[in-house]
């Protein structure tokens, strides 16, 4: 019987179950339920029973903030950086994330900007703020002559406070801001800009320790010994575009920083 879906209608299907986190659809060979459930049993018996023999054994406590500071500390630059994250383990983010979202511009830029976390664009293409949030980013940039693809002085680097999507785009919780967060100070300190722009309520949560993005935006702080300017996001001004007049006041600050 021929199906009654058309091409684009079955694709949707297949990326919301994708979205939704399904792996396998259907198996080459038919699995036994009830021979896997048998095995199990099995192996748990086996596991016990070594257990036995061998005696408790004691329980080892892994800090994973410690971990990351560690691994953070030892990358002596940007690859090595992006090499350490991949290789931590013990944020679950990264196991249901497609891409890990490191960065993307000018190294060596004077302006950094530090967004929240990737949405679901930014985690299919691993690059952060390439949605609609990140197109209009791109235009508030340019207006002041700073841009992720140009060189010397109207250079601009990207990263976010977590470098994997959070499931359903759900905030970031404390326990996971506070394992980036010594990646975060690691990169800021390879990356060497002159100006950080913290873009939203997660990233201020992470360098600041404050939250409240519209009481906080457009007053210059510091942040890891750095000139700081936060600033809502683009996504809210998407939502609430009579917010962009106090966001270009805002990039006009950014602007006289960089001159000086």
């Amino acid at each position: 019987m021929e199906s009654q879906l058309d091409w684009h209608s079955a694709r949707a299907l297949l990326e919301w179950q994708v979205e939704l986190g399904v792996t396998e659809a259907i198996s080459d060979t038919p699995v036994n339920r009830y021979d896997a459930a048998a095995e199990a049993v099995a192996a748990a018996a086996v596991a016990a029973t070594t257990v036995a023999v061998a005696g408790p054994q004691p329980l080892v406590q892994i800090d994973p903030v410690a971990v990351a500071e560690k691994a953070a500390a030892a990358a002596q630059d940007l690859d090595g950086l992006r090499h350490a994250l991949e290789t931590y383990g013990h944020c679950d983010l990264q196991k249901g994330a497609r891409n890990l979202v490191f960065c993307d511009g000018t190294p060596g830029a004077r302006v950094m900007v530090i967004g929240e976390a990737p949405g679901r664009e930014e985690d299919m293409q691993g690059k952060p703020f390439v949605g609609k949030a990140g197109q209009l980013l791109d235009r508030m940039l340019a207006a002041i002559g700073l841009g992720r693809g140009r060189e010397g002085a109207e250079a601009v680097y990207i990263t976010n406070v977590l470098p994997w999507r959070p499931p359903q785009n759900r905030d970031p919780n404390p326990a996971e801001i506070a394992m980036m967060l010594p990646f975060l100070k690691r990169h800021v300190a390879l990356a060497k800009p002159d100006v950080l722009v913290l873009v939203g309520n997660i990233s201020c949560q992470a360098v600041l320790g404050k939250r409240g993005i519209t009481r906080l935006r457009g007053q210059w702080t510091e942040a890891f010994g750095l000139p700081a300017m936060p600033m809502v996001h683009p996504a809210y001004l998407l939502r609430t575009p009579i917010a962009k007049r106090e966001a270009w006041a805002d990039l006009l600050s950014i602007q006289a920083k960089l001159k000086g």
